[in-house]
This record gives structure tokens, C-alpha cells and sequence, in this order.
């Protein structure tokens, strides 16, 4: 990983090594993360969601059930589901990543443009309620199983919070490749 990728693009976006389920600041933070569109919940960050908080695997869960009952198999794409977990923590459900598994030809679950459409719909909740101090915290969305790369989630980070003032946490477990 080159160095560069490891630094902070703004005095707004922070990256520190810790535990993304155990956001710092103060004000209302909302966990962002990536998932899949078939329902899956079990591998990568969420089993750490899941340990911290069960709300948000039940709500996806029930989300993907609602949508098969309807005759619909996929979550949408883009779609997005804020869970309150605490007074002061949401957990947004972005549904970033087609499938769970690498597709023919090599191309991995990740959809860009369904995490871009995700981290719309946080700027839009976090500049619409400018009273709760709004702030994002995540691991390195979308770069573990759903095959993301760093350089194209970190600017979209830029574009839908650091250039609406709202303050951004990277968290990189201790002893991950992307720790500096």
C-alpha cells in the first residue's frame, strides 16, 4: 500500500487504528458500511457489528425478507438503511456490493456507484440536521471482501462529507496492512 493512500486528504478526514463499532467524537456518529444485495450477513465487518449491536443484522435481514415476499430477491442497489443502535450511533446499512462473491471475468462485488449513492443519502440526513453534529465513522468500506480499492472509496468520501464540513473516522485495526 503507498504511503500516500494511508494519510488523511483533509484535516477532516481522520484515520486512526482502532475499532470502527466503537466510534469517538462527540455529536451523533453514524457507522457506514457495506453490504450485499442478496441478503447475506456473516463475513467481514458486519460480525463485528453484530457482536456490538444486533439491531442492524435484524433490520437488513428483515428488510431482504420484505423485499422477497414482494417477489423481489436483491436489495436495490444504492439503497440505504440508518439503524439507531444507541442516543448517539446509528449504523448505516449501504447496500454497496452485488452479490458475495467475485463475478466472471474477474470483477469483484463492489458497486461504486451504489456506495456513492449511499453516502448521498448520509450527507443529506447529516446537512439536514446540522443540531446533532453529525460525523462518519468506518472501517475501510468496501475494501475487504466486497474487493473495493481505497483510491476510489476516499475520494467519494471527500466529495459527499469533507466538502460538507462533515468530519470523517477511519479506522484501521491494529496490525492491518493499512495502518501507517
Amino acid at each position: 500500500m503507498a504511503a500516500a493512500e494511508k494519510q488523511p486528504t483533509t484535516p477532516l478526514v481522520n484515520y486512526v487504528e482502532g475499532d470502527a463499532t466503537a466510534p469517538v467524537g462527540d455529536g451523533l456518529k453514524i457507522i457506514a458500511h457495506c453490504c450485499n444485495n442478496v441478503g447475506a450477513w456473516g463475513a467481514g465487518f458486519v460480525v463485528a457489528l453484530s457482536k456490538q449491536w444486533m439491531r442492524p443484522e435484524i433490520e437488513y435481514r428483515k428488510w431482504h425478507r420484505e423485499r422477497k415476499q414482494r417477489g423481489d430477491n436483491e436489495l436495490p442497489l444504492g439503497a440505504m438503511q440508518l439503524v439507531p443502535v444507541e442516543s448517539d450511533i446509528y449504523v448505516a446499512n449501504i447496500i454497496g456490493q452485488r452479490g458475495i462473491r467475485t463475478a466472471k471475468g474477474g470483477v469483484p462485488p463492489i458497486r461504486y456507484e451504489a456506495i456513492e449513492k449511499g453516502f448521498r443519502y448520509i450527507a443529506q440526513f447529516a446537512t439536514a440536521h446540522p443540531e446533532r453534529n453529525v460525523s462518519v465513522h468506518a472501517p475501510r468500506l468496501g475494501c475487504g471482501l466486497a474487493g473495493a480499492s481505497w483510491s476510489k472509496i476516499e475520494p467519494l468520501l471527500d466529495r459527499y462529507f469533507v466538502l460538507h464540513g462533515i468530519p470523517v473516522t477511519i479506522y484501521d485495526l491494529p496490525g492491518s496492512s493499512f495502518n501507517p
